[in-house]
């Protein structure tokens, strides 16, 4: 009986003692893991007479986004002119964002989508540094509408659901004047700006993607053109930005990165007859950025922001542009 005490007391000690390391060697990777984001948190690369690290390791924001897209092309194929105006039905999510030491993820919600009233899907992902900047996003939508033109058969009017659009905007940003002028400060809010400062870009931009007419069209009207619009656009270039800070709680910024189209692999194909335009063509896309935010005290801020990508491609077998925009506007908390 003595020796099954032993036994019962023994194995009792080993699993309070397993416990007790297991628990110790979790705390002791949290600790680790820990002291990595801190020491990367608040080893700051700007000058801190401009640019400075809130107070505070958490932000909480609850935020309202809009998104839209426009799209619109036109060329001739075989002599015969076509054109297209489109857009997608604008988007609208309210998101809850959280921060710790500068890792950020968000939850978002789109009321319309789960009523089933939108079937559209978009993924964005931003990313922002004291150097290099980088937008990034996919929409693939089905709520595409406007008008297709062709000068034998006349105007056709496009429904949601009569199109299929999937696209791919990015554009990346270098500051030079890095040590004074954030990014962040604007479009994240995970520094702040404590002085007005400029900066000059270099930047690369792409759009490219695809429209299509979907069956759901032929089935309802068989004497709609089928039609196919892809784009590419490639380009580099440069540009300004700049912080403005008012009264060390308002903080302005405006940037525009403008690029110089060097590659394209834009089409139109109507009816099966395709229309290619030149790969090595100049044009322009344009990325502009707007943002505004209002720090109330260390801990209580809010503000909106605008980001625009503006594609102008016009050649003689093939012109296309398309609009692409995301309105944002927050309220937040730092902890």
């Amino acid at each position: 009986m003595r020796n099954v005490c032993h036994w019962i007391l023994a194995s009792f000690l080993l699993m309070v003692s397993n416990g007790t390391l297991g628990q110790s060697r979790n705390q002791q990777l949290k600790a680790k893991v820990d002291s990595v984001l801190s020491s990367r948190y608040y080893k700051t690369p700007y000058d801190t007479n401009y640019v400075v690290r809130p107070e505070g390791t958490v932000t909480l924001k609850l935020r309202l986004n809009q998104t839209g897209n426009d799209f619109h092309a036109k060329g001739t194929v075989n002599d015969i002119y076509s054109k297209a105006d489109l857009s997608t039905s604008h988007k609208t999510t309210i998101s809850i964002a959280a921060s710790y030491r500068g890792l950020s993820a968000a939850v978002a919600l789109n009321p319309a989508k789960m009523s089933g009233a939108y079937k559209d899907y978009e993924f964005n992902l931003n990313y922002y540094s004291s150097r290099v900047s980088l937008d990034f996003s996919y929409q693939r939508s089905e709520s595409l509408a406007g008008d297709v033109y062709r000068e034998d058969r006349g105007e056709q009017p496009m429904e949601s659901g009569d199109l299929t659009l999937k696209v791919v905007n990015l554009a990346g940003y270098y500051a030079f004047n890095h040590r004074h002028f954030s990014y962040p400060a604007a479009f994240n809010q995970s520094y702040i700006q404590r002085r007005s400062a400029g900066s000059w870009l270099a930047g690369i931009s792409y759009q490219g993607g695809i429209i299509e007419t979907r069956d759901e069209l032929k089935a309802r009207n068989p004497n709609a053109p089928t039609v196919s619009i892809d784009v590419g656009h490639v380009g580099i270039g440069g540009g300004y930005a700049y912080n403005w800070v008012l009264g060390q709680k308002w903080l302005i910024h405006f940037s525009l990165l403008p690029t110089f189209v060097v590659y394209n692999r834009n089409k139109m194909t109507v009816n099966g007859e395709r229309k290619e335009a030149q790969h090595m063509r100049f044009n322009m896309i344009f990325n502009e950025r707007a943002a505004i935010v209002y720090n109330f005290s260390p801990r209580y801020l809010a503000g909106a922001t605008l980001v625009m990508n503006n594609s102008v491609f016009d050649d003689d077998a093939v012109v296309i542009n398309q609009n692409k925009w995301r309105a944002r506007a927050f309220i937040g908390l730092r902890l």
